[in-house]
């Protein structure tokens, strides 16, 4: 099958969940405060994403009718609710994707960032580590 037409792979913002568990480890623990303040960031997110997306697809086809010439296929009107569906269809699609970024962009800002590692100590350069004199 051709690479062109295979979906493109879901893009996940890496903000501080568990993964996955694997055969062998203890169940997930119960949803807290913060797990569920989490899901529900991150649904509003996508689901601001999709709007944008969808306006932005919107808006692109108004322009295109709009500046169509009268005898254009794009001037007439017949089937532009379906479109419109189809224009929303899409904009789901790309923002479950995290196409555009906008979801990763607000979920930076809403939720803290994860615990940072330790900062290690900084590198003694070798000029400070000879002997002063130079031998």
């Amino acid at each position: 099958m051709d690479s062109r037409f295979l979906p493109l792979p879901v893009r996940r913002l890496d903000i501080g969940q568990p993964a996955d568990t694997k055969i062998g480890q203890a169940a997930p623990e119960a949803q807290t405060d913060a797990t569920r303040y989490r899901a529900k960031a991150t649904e509003a997110a996508v689901k601001f994403e999709s709007f944008f997306i969808a306006q932005a697809l919107h808006k692109m086809r108004d322009s295109t009718k709009a500046m169509a010439d009268d005898d254009s296929i794009y001037k007439d009107s017949i089937n532009s609710d379906l479109l419109d569906l189809a224009d929303n269809m899409v904009a789901d699609q790309l923002a479950g994707r995290r196409a555009f970024g906008v979801a990763d962009a607000i979920l930076r800002q809403l939720l803290p960032p994860a615990a940072a590692a330790p900062a290690s100590p900084p590198e003694i350069s070798v000029l400070s580590k000879k002997n002063p004199t130079g031998a």
